[in-house]
């Protein structure tokens, strides 16, 4: 099973051009990914988008993917039009179920905007997959360690429920998915590697439930990370290349990383995108 994700920046390259087909084919030259998982998709917000439904592009420019789009962000202009902004899943493999939650945005002085984390479920071929894209507030720690602790409770949550043994094969709205063997989560996390925070999503939980590991760390050791962002664009980001993005999965994974890579070259975006590859299990 391979995924890429990338904080596309709603398509605007380094050049100050949008093009949501560079971003398609840089993101698919860098990995033929079953699962693409984009951060900051727009639809209704000229200044971002120049008008186009980009939701609807991206699903055109995948074809043969299921696409799935679900707002963070929804107003409506002084014309009564909806206007939408967030994270978006395609996939080419099987989805199982799909849930959209809203991140908690606390009432702090300062800018901010809501947040939300975008979960699929995916059939893999080895059993189906929680798959989790989300983009973390960048102005206040003090939201993104509120979201950290709900992505947190999340996936607890999930785990949790695969202990309770309720099974509804109707067809009706109490129909359960097959349990996930384990949960993938990945985007724009908007902290470094070397802050409390990024310690916090590595935390353990209670002995019945696996806890995440970096997948960089599994396949590269310490190796420093390479930078998701400041590679080009140096007036959003002076402090130079730096890493924000990651893609983190449930331990009981670790064995199965085989590849994990960043195309540290593109300026399709202000931010870089990450691939990842799992294998099937090893049979002797």
């Amino acid at each position: 099973m391979k995924l890429v994700t990338w904080n596309i920046q709603w398509g605007l390259g380094c050049d100050g051009r949008i093009d949501l087909g560079r971003i398609v084919t840089m993101a698919t030259a860098l990995c033929d990914a079953d699962v693409f998982c984009f951060q900051e998709v727009s639809h209704g917000f000229p200044e971002h988008d120049g008008g186009q439904d980009q939701p609807a592009m991206l699903a055109s420019l995948l074809p043969g993917y299921w696409p799935i789009f679900r707002p963070a962000v929804e107003k409506v202009d002084d014309g009564g039009r909806l206007q939408v902004f967030g994270n978006m899943i395609l996939s080419r493999l099987p989805v199982l179920e799909i849930a959209s939650h809203r991140l908690p945005w606390p009432a702090t002085d300062g800018r901010s905007m809501p947040r939300q984390a975008l979960e699929v479920l995916v059939q893999g071929p080895e059993g189906a997959l929680r798959v989790i894209t989300t983009h973390l507030e960048y102005h206040s720690e003090i939201h993104r360690r509120a979201q950290i602790e709900r992505l947190r409770t999340i996936h607890e949550d999930g785990e949790r429920r695969k202990a309770i043994g309720f099974e509804d094969h109707s067809y009706g709205a109490y129909r359960t998915s097959p349990e996930p063997i384990g949960t993938i989560i990945c985007g724009d996390f908007n902290l470094g590697p070397d802050e409390p925070l990024y310690q916090d999503i590595l935390k353990p939980f209670a002995p019945e439930i696996p806890s995440f590991r970096d997948v960089w760390t599994i396949a590269r050791g310490p190796t420093p990370h390479p930078p998701t962002t400041g590679v080009a664009d140096f007036k959003q980001w002076p402090q130079g290349p730096h890493c924000r993005d990651y893609i983190f999965i449930t331990q009981n994974l670790t064995e199965k990383v085989r590849t994990v890579r960043v195309d540290i070259e593109t300026t399709a975006s202000d931010h870089q995108p990450l691939a990842l590859e799992l294998t099937a299990t090893q049979v002797s």
